[in-house]
C-alpha cells in the first residue's frame, strides 16, 4: 500500500469521526445507522430509509447535508407530482427565441425524497437515471449532476393507503435500506432535553465540502478486497438466486454495492482490507430490499432479513489469512 493511499484511508477515519460527532449535536444515538449512512456516501450509493414516521429520518438528512457542506434539496412526493418536477424542465425564453434548462430538484448533492411511495410510479421512475448515471436527461439534452450526489429516500412501511410500492428495479438502486427504530428511554429524554429550547438543527455548521468528499470517495476504491472474500461475496450473492423461499434473487449489482459497501466499512474503521466481517454485517442493509419472496413464505410471515442469516450461516466464510489482506 503506496503512502498515498494509506493517508487516504486515515483520512476517510478522520472524516467518518468528524461528520458522526457532527451530526450527533442533532440525531441522539443511531451511531449504527450513521455509521451505515456514511458507507453509502463513500460508496457513492444511495439510501432508503424506510421506518414509521416521527423517528428521525428526515431530519438525519438534512443533518447529513449540512455536514457535507454541499447543496440540499427536499422534495415531498405526492399523487400530482411530475417527473418534471424533479428533473428540470425547458423554459422559452422570448428575448432570444431560444429553451433554457431550468433546473429541478434533481441538481443537487444531497437529494431527500420524502414518502417516495406516495408519488406515482412514473414519478418514481423519472429519478431512475439520476440515482444510476449521476446525469439528468430534458428533451434530449443531457445534463450531468452534481458531485457527490446522494439520494436519501424516505417511505412508511406502515401506512399504505394511498401509496406505490417501489419497482424492483427501482429498489436495486438503493445501495442500502435502513430502519432508524424508536429511541431508548434514556434516548427519547436526551432528544426532549436537546430540543426544548431550539433546533441544534439551526447552528450545525458543515465539517466538509463537496471537493474532500469526492477525493475520499477515489480513496475508496483503493481499500483491499482479497480474492476469498470477493468470492464470498460472490458465493453469499449466488446463494439467494437458488433459495426455496425466494422468487427472485439478488443481482450482480449486489454484488457490486456490497464490495464497495464492504470498502467503506472498513476505511472508516480504519483499516486498508475488507474482512468477511465487514460482508456479513452489511449483508442484511444491502441485500435484504433485493429479494423477493415467495407469496406463501410471505403469507407465513417469513422476511428477506432471515433467509439471508440462512444464509450466512450456511456459506462458508474464507479462512483467515496467515497475514493481513
Amino acid at each position: 500500500m503506496t503512502v498515498q493511499q494509506h493517508q487516504g484511508i486515515k483520512e476517510i477515519h478522520a472524516l467518518g469521526r468528524e461528520i458522526t460527532e457532527n451530526i450527533s449535536r442533532v440525531i441522539v444515538g443511531k451511531s449504527s445507522a450513521l455509521e451505515l449512512l456514511l458507507c453509502a456516501l463513500l460508496a457513492e450509493g444511495h439510501v432508503l430509509l424506510d421506518d414509521v414516521p416521527g423517528v428521525g429520518k428526515t431530519l438525519l438528512a438534512r443533518s447529513l447535508a449540512k455536514s457535507l457542506g454541499g447543496t440540499f434539496k427536499r422534495v415531498q412526493f405526492t399523487p400530482d407530482l411530475l417527473p418534471a418536477d424533479i428533473t428540470g424542465f425547458n423554459v422559452y425564453d422570448r428575448q432570444d427565441g431560444s429553451f433554457k434548462y431550468q433546473a429541478g430538484p434533481v441538481m443537487t448533492n444531497v437529494l431527500l425524497a420524502d414518502e417516495i411511495n406516495r408519488a406515482i410510479p412514473r414519478t418514481q421512475s423519472s429519478l431512475l437515471e439520476s440515482m444510476e448515471e449521476r446525469q439528468v436527461t430534458v428533451d434530449g439534452l443531457t445534463m450531468p449532476l452534481p458531485h457527490p450526489f446522494i439520494v436519501i429516500a424516505t417511505q412508511n412501511p406502515v401506512e399504505l393507503e394511498g401509496t406505490f410500492p417501489l419497482p424492483e428495479a427501482q429498489l436495486d438502486r438503493f445501495l442500502l435500506r435502513l430502519q432508524l427504530g424508536y429511541p431508548s428511554f434514556a434516548e427519547e429524554l436526551s432528544i426532549l432535553e436537546r430540543f426544548q429550547r431550539g433546533d441544534p438543527l439551526a447552528a450545525l455548521s458543515p465539517v466538509a465540502e463537496p471537493a474532500r468528499i469526492m477525493a475520499l470517495q477515489q480513496a475508496r476504491r483503493e481499500v483491499l478486497v482479497a480474492e476469498p472474500v470477493k468470492e464470498y461475496i460472490v458465493s453469499l450473492v449466488g446463494a439467494t438466486r437458488g433459495h426455496p423461499a425466494l422468487r427472485f434473487g439478488a443481482s450482480p449489482r449486489a454484488s457490486l454495492h456490497l464490495m464497495r459497501a464492504a470498502q467503506a466499512l472498513a476505511a472508516l474503521q480504519g483499516r486498508h482490507y475488507v474482512l468477511p466481517d465487514d460482508v456479513k454485517r452489511l449483508a442484511a442493509p444491502v441485500l435484504a430490499h433485493r429479494l423477493l419472496l415467495e407469496a406463501k413464505e410471505m403469507a407465513r410471515g417469513l422476511t428477506a432479513t432471515e433467509v439471508l442469516q440462512e444464509l450466512l450461516a450456511r456459506v462458508a466464510v474464507p479462512a483467515p489469512p496467515e497475514r493481513e489482506w
